[in-house]
């Protein structure tokens, strides 16, 4: 699996100032829980356990720079509801409600963090938009309004003059408003949680878990040059957690790559109409995702596809960024050529079904991720939860989320990978017009 080690491409990390007394693992340790991961979900596990276990000793560790994984390089939606997670029957409906309630729980963590910690991330209660260029669309559109209404959250089909003015651009058709949804900066956001990190949880960035085996009822785990030995470890890895072995039949990575314009120029806005910040999700999988941020700049990310070793050269991100300029001047003709500041690519997990990994794993191992595209509000909470269950504490919280349906089983290589080409390809054909 190819590594994004560091890059410095990510157009949400670029404007933050640079971190200083960032430490490497140089010697062999102790301790009582080791967290492996400094995303969402490690950071958020670490900061609850220092606040319920203060005589503990913890350990967070990172095979790069703390948060600059997949967490920073999303799209920043915080999300109550999703489109393309299947409800075609009665009891899928009732799966979508357990997944919603745990969303609904993951904003709730994210929103008691940045009220405590008082957070500067460009937090935008402003909803967002499922949208598709095609009105044979809107049969799908007007099925999830019905089921978005039926489980009281609020939304409103919206034409393509309304779409026009709202977004600036005339491509969009069809669509669909969602009141609850959350447009953020990622980087801003976690960022700060790497900052206020308590003072008796220890991080070590650039120190990269080579392997791992249970010894006399404690835990040795292997780094390049130095051995960490835990009684307890807790995996938030999200897209590496197949490379660590852990559920590695039950989840799989794939590489998404967007890019973000320079801020528009008075003019160039004036030209699309002054539009408040917005998101734009998908009607059809592989479509594109957009947002115009705070800052009058332009996201988007329209490519999904399997990990290989090319995925991170430059010639990759020159011939992504081609795709993701087509898209831009799709949707804003009136825009100059050649306004896209910065192009990466990040690695996502997902699984099966659709469905999220929060379980003990074996006798003190304990494992937290797989979000599906879903992991700012997701994987906050599962962090702080995972955190509470590896201290044999229960919550409301934990009960509701072991309610969710479990990753269904997935087969061996190379027919998983097969099988998922497959896949990608015919959504990339399906969804081509929206791209």
């Amino acid at each position: 699996m190819m590594d994004f080690e560091n890059d410095k491409n990510c157009g949400w990390t670029i404007p933050l100032l640079n971190r200083l007394n960032i430490k490497k693992l140089s010697k062999n340790l102790l301790c009582d829980y080791l967290i492996v991961g400094s995303g969402f979900t490690g950071l958020s596990a670490a900061r609850k356990l220092a606040q319920i276990e203060k005589n503990k000793k913890i350990i967070i560790v990172d095979a790069q720079f703390a948060g600059n994984g997949a967490s920073s390089r999303n799209s920043g939606y915080l999300v109550d509801t999703t489109l393309n997670d299947g409800f075609t029957s009665n009891k899928d409906t009732e799966d979508y409600k357990k997944k919603v309630a745990i969303y609904k729980r993951g904003i709730d963590a994210v929103r008691k963090f940045i009220k405590e910690y008082q957070v500067d991330c460009d937090w935008n209660e402003c909803g967002k938009y499922f949208a598709s260029s095609k009105f044979q669309d809107q049969k799908r559109i007007f099925l999830f309004s019905k089921l978005l209404s039926s489980l009281n959250f609020e939304n409103k089909i919206v034409n393509e003059k309304e779409l026009h003015n709202e977004l600036g651009t005339k491509f969009y058709k069809i669509g669909l408003y969602t009141k609850g949804g959350i447009l953020l900066n990622p980087g801003k956001l976690v960022r700060s949680m790497v900052d206020v990190l308590p003072g008796n949880v220890e991080l070590f960035e650039n120190s990269k878990l080579i392997s791992w085996k249970k010894y006399n009822g404690k835990i040795n785990c292997y780094f390049e040059k130095n051995i960490i030995q835990t009684n307890k470890i807790i995996f938030c890895t999200n897209g590496y957690l197949s490379k660590q072995g852990i559920k590695s039949r039950y989840n799989f990575p794939l590489v998404l790559t967007a890019s973000m314009t320079r801020a528009l120029t008075n003019e160039e806005f004036d030209s699309i109409g002054r539009p408040k910040e917005w998101g734009v999700l998908p009607v059809r999988p592989m479509g594109a995702t957009i947002r115009m941020t705070k800052d009058k700049r332009i996201l988007i990310r329209n490519t999904a596809e399997i990990i290989k070793k090319t995925n991170n050269n430059n010639k990759f991100l020159r011939d992504r960024k081609k795709l993701h300029e087509i898209g831009i001047y799709k949707r804003f003709p009136t825009l100059q050529k050649n306004i896209i500041e910065s192009t990466w690519s990040g690695i996502v997990c997902r699984s099966g079904n659709s469905s999220q990994i929060f379980e003990k794993i074996d006798e003190n191992v304990f494992a937290a991720g797989c979000y599906n595209g879903s992991g700012i509000g997701v994987g906050t909470l599962f962090g702080e939860q995972i955190a509470l269950m590896s201290s044999n504490q229960d919550s409301e919280e934990i009960k509701i989320i072991q309610e969710r349906k479990r990753p269904n089983w997935l087969p061996p290589q190379p027919f998983l990978n097969i099988g998922i080409h497959s896949k990608l390809f015919y959504e990339r054909i399906r969804a081509s017009s929206e791209i």
